[in-house]
Parts: structure tokens; C-alpha cells; sequence
């Protein structure tokens, strides 16, 4: 899992692993559509699948470069 080892190499990161089929609720919550799927920042952005590091990385930016952006406008 790419984000755990995220969490792993950073103090910034916090990764929470949860079994979407014993948690009904928050798979609903989170709108899980398939495994693995990495939310970012409370659902502001999911990923659906295992993907390069590059794009998770994106992925990241676009999350924490949007709430920048809505506050500006």
C-alpha cells in the first residue's frame, strides 16, 4: 500500500487501513467503489486502484491545491 509507506517516510501523513466489507458505513461514507482506494483529506479526492507513485503524488497535490483555490475565489 503506497500511502502506508507514505505514512511510513513522513510525520505529515496519516494512513488509516480499513476493510471495506466490515465497515458498511464507511465504505458508504466514503462512496468506496472498489480496493484498494485511497481518500485523501476526508474525501476530497479518492483513489480507485493501485496506481504509480507519480499519479498518487498528483493526486495529493490536486487535494491540497483545491481548498487554496475555492478559498481565493
Amino acid at each position: 500500500m503506497l500511502a502506508l509507506q507514505m505514512a511510513l517516510e513522513s510525520p505529515l501523513v496519516e494512513v488509516e487501513a480499513v476493510e471495506a466489507m466490515e465497515f458498511p458505513d464507511l465504505s458508504e461514507r466514503f462512496q468506496v467503489r472498489g480496493v484498494p482506494q485511497t481518500t485523501i483529506n476526508h474525501g476530497a479526492v479518492n483513489v480507485v486502484g493501485a496506481v504509480p507513485e507519480e499519479d498518487l503524488l498528483l493526486e495529493i497535490e490536486h487535494a491540497l491545491i483545491l481548498p487554496a483555490k475555492l478559498g481565493a475565489a
